[in-house]
């Protein structure tokens, strides 16, 4: 005699229902988590190509301010090297500025996980929707 009866009547459909509910609850689950992890992943890449960014920015800053001080100091001095430091300061300078401007350009793009939160909110208001 086999062990494994199927059941019969009302029962077996409340069971089948709530397997259904559990499994597709279970498949809405992991999908949230992965899409949790992609954008994890992607924000960190963001994260580290904005802390070089950064970098530069703060690099190009401080030899732009030296070079200033070092024009400051020299201006009494030959006339091409006043130029050449002149022209040095300017380029140090602006090339701080334009990745000062990148950064805070891509510091403002980021969200963390908005796709997750637009999707759970999504799926919130179906819910929501069904209950009422």
């Amino acid at each position: 005699m086999p062990d494994n009866q199927q059941s019969h009547g009302p029962g077996k459909g409340v069971i089948n229902i709530g397997q259904r509910v559990l499994t597709t609850l279970v498949g809405m689950v992991e999908t949230r988590v992965r899409l949790a992890v992609v954008e994890l992943e992607e924000e960190k890449a963001n994260l580290i190509q904005m802390l070089i960014m950064i970098g530069l920015t703060m690099l190009f800053t401080a030899f732009g301010l030296m070079s200033l001080m070092v024009l400051i100091i020299w201006a009494v001095d030959a006339q091409y090297r006043l130029m050449a430091i002149g022209i040095t300061t300017g380029v140090l300078l602006l090339l701080a500025l334009i990745f000062g401007l990148w950064t805070l350009r891509k510091s403002r793009q980021s969200t963390l996980l908005s796709a997750t939160r637009k999707e759970l909110h999504s799926d919130r208001q179906v819910m929501e929707d069904r209950h009422s």
